[in-house]
């Protein structure tokens, strides 16, 4: 396993969100988190990137301990965030934005390789490197803001919600562009309300109910009656 998540408990102050939260991952898997609002995927991602410190548990990256770690400790690690609602650096440019994802690289060639890299996956952005990024569109601003993410060349990608707020055919693109990302070997981990389009791409799906782990399977999950109520609509 690549990453491993044991009796992960945590929350805000002296709200508790995770109770025993247990999920595994192997290399190169999409894992789908899914589940209601207020079921804590998003606090289940930001524990494995250090923005929560959870108070029980283990997580598990390539055999080192994250817990107790910062997110910029984590990074180091070859863990990229792209968290919810497109938090792109709107009054610099696509490719600054893009210089910044790389800001612990200091071979100035290496950041132009990983720039070709980029305009060559998203060449909408290659178009608009030199504008700001506050007048991209929602789908572009997610692009830029997974793009970013990417220059580090992560081994694990954690997206909080890629699809948010976006029109049903950028919503496409997006997930498309997941999983293009995921056959260049990088494993990710998906944190998704739009659960139809989850299911579909994911190797490994968790449903998250109240802190806990109600089910977890392959894609077929989303056939299951339970599921299909609580999540999909009949």
């Amino acid at each position: 396993m690549i990453l491993e998540l044991k009796g992960v408990e945590a929350g805000y102050g002296p709200i508790k969100v995770l109770h025993g939260v247990n999920i595994t991952a192997k290399k190169g898997d999409i894992i789908a988190i899914v589940g209601p609002n207020g079921s804590g995927k998003s606090t289940t991602i930001k524990s494995i990137f250090g923005l929560v410190q959870p108070e029980k548990g283990q997580i598990i990256f390539k055999e080192k301990k994250l817990v107790g770690q910062t997110a910029d400790q984590i990074v180091h690690h070859g863990v990229s965030y792209v968290p919810q609602g497109r938090m792109v650096f709107q009054t610099m440019t696509v490719e600054e934005n893009l210089e910044m994802g790389a800001y612990i690289l200091k071979d100035k060639k290496v950041i132009q390789e990983r720039l070709k890299k980029m305009y060559n996956m998203f060449p909408i952005l290659e178009e608009k490197k030199n504008q700001q990024a506050t007048f991209l569109s929602g789908g572009q601003q997610q692009m830029l803001s997974i793009a970013r993410a990417l220059m580090l060349e992560p081994e694990l990608l954690l997206l909080d919600e890629p699809s948010l707020g976006l029109a049903p055919n950028m919503m496409v693109n997006i997930f498309r562009t997941i999983k293009e990302i995921n056959k260049t070997g990088t494993t990710i981990v998906l944190v998704e309300q739009n659960a139809h389009m989850a299911l579909e791409i994911c190797d490994k799906a968790y449903v998250l109910e109240q802190g806990k782990i109600a089910l977890s399977g392959g894609s077929e999950i989303a056939k299951k009656k339970q599921v299909k109520e609580l999540y999909l609509g009949h």
